[in-house]
């Protein structure tokens, strides 16, 4: 039986022919930046998971840019982030020419250890990214502490979350700004690259829905220096045919963490947990370890089990970053994590049968 990693084909497939009739009707309308169907989407996604408004963008890392502009980073300020994330994550401080600052993750959720926070703040610190990896919300509470006793500001990386919720709150409203990607391969992906911005604070989310064009609230007439930020009217209409759906794929999802980790017996092998304790994950990946990773990855392969490896390299040892000084060993659990892991299928079309040839599969693995 053949399990592929991702197969996309499966959900276009069944949302076809809504699909089209939704392109041609942005295609004939003209609405090709922004318009109707992107605001209709915003107003739908921000109802649908519970936030007061939503902005729509062009990509996953545009909100992280966005964030760091309204958050007043820039040269000589220093942002705490993970180092098991992807490398989006972190882009946003760069390009405001701040410096990230990684502090290692947690054993059993890959996700900013809290623990590890203060002793990595100083005089520049003016902010953290806590990201909320593979769906799993990261430890809030403890986070937001921390930030409101040093006067931090904080970003939500929720690019994998979509419809994850910490103490009842959607994620995203637990900082000062949300981020979302929509990149297709998202529980939520459009049909290209797309993007959203939320956040709790009024005049933030006022002052992004300025910079995403421009900086301009007039047309013709900039208050800021902005961006071009846009989502695309295409975009807005396929997002919008998507999202009702997002509730029952991430059922889907959980009953298949679900079926993982009551079935998965292999030993040496640690599963990812199924919450931190205030929150539950939407299950953007199913990522084990195991210390023969290389191995288990090649056994799966002969079973027609498809993987992935996110990530193989922390962020403190990529080359675009060597001039940060991390040394190997810096972060070590982050480095472990990214020497251990493996992600396993898991997206809602996949069948029962599926998932246990691959329970079924990860379990014979002699190693």
């Amino acid at each position: 039986m053949k399990v592929p990693f991702l197969d996309l084909s499966l959900q276009h497939r069944a949302l076809r022919e809504q699909a089209l009739a939704a392109l041609t009707a942005t295609y004939d309308a003209t609405r090709f930046c922004l318009g109707k169907d992107v605001e209709d989407f915003e107003n739908a996604f921000a109802t649908t998971l519970g936030y007061p408004a939503a902005l729509a963008l062009n990509s996953g890392t545009s909100p992280l840019h966005l964030a760091a502009a309204l958050a007043g980073w820039g040269p000589g300020d220093e942002v705490i982030a993970p180092p098991f994330t992807f490398i989006s994550t972190v882009w946003g401080i760069s390009y405001v020419g701040a410096t990230p600052v990684f502090v290692d993750v947690e054993q059993d959720t890959f996700n900013l250890d809290p623990a590890k926070i203060e002793a990595a703040i100083t005089p520049r610190t003016k902010g953290i990214i806590a990201v909320h990896l593979f769906g799993q919300p990261a430890r809030m509470q403890e986070i937001m502490t921390i930030a409101r006793k040093h006067g931090l500001f904080v970003v939500e990386d929720c690019a994998q979350a979509a419809g994850a919720t910490y103490q009842g709150t959607p994620v995203g409203l637990l900082g000062d700004a949300g981020t979302f990607s929509f990149y297709p391969t998202k529980n939520l992906g459009g049909c290209g690259e797309g993007g959203a911005f939320v956040s709790r604070r009024d005049d933030l989310f006022a002052k992004a829905k300025l910079l995403r064009v421009h900086g301009s609230g007039r047309r013709y007439f900039h208050d800021h220096v902005g961006f071009n930020f846009r989502m695309d009217g295409f975009q807005g209409a396929l997002l919008g045919v998507k999202l009702p759906h997002l509730a029952g794929w991430t059922a889907r999802r959980r009953e298949i963490a679900t079926r993982y980790r009551a079935g998965i017996k292999l030993a040496n092998t640690l599963l990812p947990v199924s919450g931190c304790s205030e929150g539950e994950s939407v299950w953007h990946q199913f990522t084990l370890r195991h210390p023969k990773r290389e191995a288990l990855r090649a056994h799966l392969a002969t079973s027609d089990v498809g993987t992935d490896l996110i990530y193989p390299v922390p962020l403190h040892r990529q080359a675009c970053y060597a001039q940060l000084g991390y040394a190997e060993g810096a972060l070590p659990v982050a480095e472990q994590a990214c020497a251990t892991v493996l992600s396993l299928p898991i997206f809602p079309e996949l069948t029962n049968e599926q998932v246990d040839h691959v329970i079924a599969s990860v379990n014979a693995f002699p190693g």
